[in-house]
Protein backbone atom coordinates (compact mmCIF):
# COMPACT_ATOMS: atom_id res chain seq x y z
CA UNK A 1 0.00 0.00 0.00
CA UNK A 2 1.32 3.44 -0.92
CA UNK A 3 0.93 6.14 1.74
CA UNK A 4 2.71 9.19 0.30
CA UNK A 5 5.02 11.19 2.51
CA UNK A 6 3.23 14.47 3.32
CA UNK A 7 6.32 16.67 2.91
CA UNK A 8 6.36 17.54 -0.80
CA UNK A 9 6.23 21.35 -0.58
CA UNK A 10 7.42 24.57 -2.16
CA UNK A 11 10.31 24.72 0.32
CA UNK A 12 11.54 21.10 0.50
CA UNK A 13 12.40 18.42 -2.04
CA UNK A 14 13.23 14.76 -1.59
CA UNK A 15 16.93 14.01 -1.96
CA UNK A 16 16.93 10.76 -3.92
CA UNK A 17 20.60 10.59 -4.92
CA UNK A 18 22.97 8.89 -2.53
CA UNK A 19 24.32 5.46 -1.70
CA UNK A 20 22.29 3.64 0.97
CA UNK A 21 23.68 0.92 3.25
CA UNK A 22 22.49 -0.93 6.36
CA UNK A 23 24.33 -2.36 9.36
CA UNK A 24 22.41 -5.66 9.04
CA UNK A 25 19.28 -6.96 7.33
CA UNK A 26 17.20 -10.14 7.22
CA UNK A 27 17.04 -11.62 3.71
CA UNK A 28 13.98 -10.25 1.91
CA UNK A 29 13.78 -7.18 4.18
CA UNK A 30 16.60 -5.02 2.92
CA UNK A 31 17.23 -1.59 1.32
CA UNK A 32 14.83 -2.29 -1.55
CA UNK A 33 11.94 -2.63 0.91
CA UNK A 34 13.04 0.50 2.79
CA UNK A 35 12.97 2.60 -0.41
CA UNK A 36 10.11 1.06 -2.45
CA UNK A 37 7.39 3.62 -1.52
CA UNK A 38 5.28 0.79 -0.10
CA UNK A 39 4.41 1.14 3.59
CA UNK A 40 3.45 -2.56 3.82
CA UNK A 41 7.09 -3.61 3.30
CA UNK A 42 9.93 -2.90 5.73
CA UNK A 43 13.61 -3.24 6.55
CA UNK A 44 14.26 -5.65 9.39
CA UNK A 45 17.59 -5.56 11.18
CA UNK A 46 19.37 -8.75 12.18
CA UNK A 47 21.97 -8.18 14.88
CA UNK A 48 22.92 -6.17 17.96
CA UNK A 49 21.87 -2.56 18.52
CA UNK A 50 22.38 0.12 17.42
CA UNK A 51 20.89 -0.64 14.00
CA UNK A 52 22.22 1.73 11.35
CA UNK A 53 20.93 3.24 8.10
CA UNK A 54 23.66 5.12 6.21
CA UNK A 55 23.16 7.53 3.30
CA UNK A 56 26.34 8.77 1.59
CA UNK A 57 26.34 11.58 -0.98
CA UNK A 58 28.82 12.25 -3.80
CA UNK A 59 28.99 15.93 -2.81
CA UNK A 60 28.21 17.99 0.27
CA UNK A 61 24.42 18.07 0.43
CA UNK A 62 21.94 20.34 2.21
CA UNK A 63 19.62 18.25 4.42
CA UNK A 64 16.68 19.67 6.43
CA UNK A 65 14.58 16.70 7.56
CA UNK A 66 14.41 12.92 7.65
CA UNK A 67 11.00 11.23 7.46
CA UNK A 68 10.38 7.68 8.64
CA UNK A 69 7.23 5.61 8.28
CA UNK A 70 6.73 3.56 11.46
CA UNK A 71 3.79 1.46 12.65
CA UNK A 72 3.59 0.53 16.33
CA UNK A 73 0.18 -1.14 15.83
CA UNK A 74 1.67 -3.63 13.36
CA UNK A 75 5.30 -3.93 14.49
CA UNK A 76 4.98 -3.58 18.30
CA UNK A 77 8.36 -4.47 19.87
CA UNK A 78 10.11 -4.01 16.51
CA UNK A 79 9.17 -0.30 16.48
CA UNK A 80 12.01 2.14 17.30
CA UNK A 81 11.65 4.15 20.52
CA UNK A 82 14.85 6.25 20.24
CA UNK A 83 16.67 7.33 17.06
CA UNK A 84 19.92 9.27 16.78
CA UNK A 85 20.76 11.20 13.61
CA UNK A 86 24.44 11.77 12.91
CA UNK A 87 26.16 13.69 10.12
CA UNK A 88 29.73 14.04 8.91
CA UNK A 89 32.14 13.77 6.00
CA UNK A 90 32.84 10.08 6.67
CA UNK A 91 32.18 7.34 9.22
CA UNK A 92 35.22 8.51 11.24
CA UNK A 93 33.92 12.01 12.08
CA UNK A 94 30.18 11.53 12.58
CA UNK A 95 28.58 14.00 15.01
CA UNK A 96 25.15 13.53 16.57
CA UNK A 97 22.84 16.40 15.57
CA UNK A 98 19.50 15.13 16.85
CA UNK A 99 18.03 12.40 19.06
CA UNK A 100 14.28 11.76 19.13
CA UNK A 101 12.19 9.70 21.52
CA UNK A 102 9.20 7.98 19.91
CA UNK A 103 5.98 7.10 21.73
CA UNK A 104 4.09 4.40 19.82
CA UNK A 105 4.44 6.14 16.42
CA UNK A 106 1.89 5.47 13.70
CA UNK A 107 2.54 6.86 10.21
CA UNK A 108 5.10 9.37 8.99
CA UNK A 109 7.45 10.79 11.63
CA UNK A 110 9.52 13.92 10.92
CA UNK A 111 13.00 14.34 12.41
CA UNK A 112 14.19 17.92 11.90
CA UNK A 113 17.94 18.44 11.57
CA UNK A 114 17.58 22.22 11.37
CA UNK A 115 14.97 24.61 12.70
CA UNK A 116 12.55 25.88 10.03
CA UNK A 117 12.19 29.65 9.61
CA UNK A 118 8.42 29.32 9.97
CA UNK A 119 6.70 27.66 12.91
CA UNK A 120 5.52 24.12 12.12
CA UNK A 121 3.49 21.72 14.23
CA UNK A 122 5.46 18.88 15.85
CA UNK A 123 4.16 15.30 15.84
CA UNK A 124 3.20 14.35 19.42
CA UNK A 125 4.65 10.84 19.00
CA UNK A 126 8.12 12.24 18.10
CA UNK A 127 9.84 14.25 20.84
CA UNK A 128 13.22 15.82 19.92
CA UNK A 129 15.75 16.00 22.75
CA UNK A 130 17.11 19.24 21.21
CA UNK A 131 14.18 21.28 19.83
CA UNK A 132 16.59 24.07 18.75
CA UNK A 133 18.52 21.66 16.47
CA UNK A 134 21.83 22.99 17.83
CA UNK A 135 21.09 26.41 16.33
CA UNK A 136 21.05 25.21 12.70
CA UNK A 137 18.47 27.01 10.54
CA UNK A 138 16.86 25.61 7.35
CA UNK A 139 19.48 22.89 6.69
CA UNK A 140 22.76 21.24 7.59
CA UNK A 141 25.44 20.46 4.98
CA UNK A 142 26.83 16.94 5.01
CA UNK A 143 28.39 14.12 2.99
CA UNK A 144 26.90 11.38 5.18
CA UNK A 145 23.68 10.94 7.17
CA UNK A 146 23.46 8.05 9.62
CA UNK A 147 20.25 7.01 11.39
CA UNK A 148 20.98 4.92 14.48
CA UNK A 149 18.11 2.99 16.07
CA UNK A 150 19.18 3.13 19.72
CA UNK A 151 16.27 1.23 21.27
CA UNK A 152 12.90 -0.31 20.48
CA UNK A 153 9.55 -0.39 22.25
CA UNK A 154 9.15 -3.17 24.84
CA UNK A 155 12.95 -3.68 24.76
CA UNK A 156 12.75 -5.34 21.33
CA UNK A 157 16.04 -6.45 19.77
CA UNK A 158 15.57 -6.14 16.01
CA UNK A 159 13.77 -3.25 14.35
CA UNK A 160 11.30 -2.57 11.54
CA UNK A 161 11.47 0.68 9.57
CA UNK A 162 8.92 0.80 6.74
CA UNK A 163 10.16 3.82 4.74
CA UNK A 164 12.83 6.52 4.98
CA UNK A 165 12.92 9.74 2.97
CA UNK A 166 15.44 12.57 3.22
CA UNK A 167 14.46 16.17 2.40
CA UNK A 168 16.49 19.29 1.72
CA UNK A 169 15.76 22.84 0.56
CA UNK A 170 14.36 23.22 -2.93
CA UNK A 171 16.63 25.28 -5.20
CA UNK A 172 14.89 28.60 -5.80
CA UNK A 173 12.33 27.85 -3.07
CA UNK A 174 11.18 30.19 -0.33
CA UNK A 175 14.15 29.24 1.90
CA UNK A 176 16.64 30.33 -0.74
CA UNK A 177 15.01 33.64 -1.65
CA UNK A 178 14.93 35.17 1.84
CA UNK A 179 16.23 38.72 2.27
CA UNK A 180 19.81 39.17 3.49
CA UNK A 181 18.43 40.74 6.69
CA UNK A 182 16.64 37.44 7.50
CA UNK A 183 19.80 35.37 7.13
CA UNK A 184 22.14 34.60 10.00
CA UNK A 185 24.99 37.11 10.15
CA UNK A 186 28.43 36.58 11.76
CA UNK A 187 28.39 37.74 15.39
CA UNK A 188 31.99 37.35 16.56
CA UNK A 189 35.23 39.00 15.45
CA UNK A 190 36.61 35.60 14.48
CA UNK A 191 33.74 35.08 12.03
CA UNK A 192 33.49 38.71 10.85
CA UNK A 193 36.94 38.46 9.26
CA UNK A 194 35.42 35.98 6.77
CA UNK A 195 32.23 38.01 6.10
CA UNK A 196 33.52 39.71 2.93
CA UNK A 197 35.66 38.65 0.04
CA UNK A 198 38.30 41.05 -1.22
Amino acid sequence: LHRPCPMASEELREITEGVWSLSTAKPGNEIEQLRDDNTDTFWQSDGPQPHLINIQYAKKTKVSEVHLYLSYKVDESYTPSAISVRIGTSFQDLAEVQVVDLKEPEGWVTVRLAAPRTTQAQNASCIPRDPTCGGAVDFVRTWLVQLAILSNHQNGRDTHVRQVKVFGPRVGGAMNTANREDQVQPQTLALLQYATVR
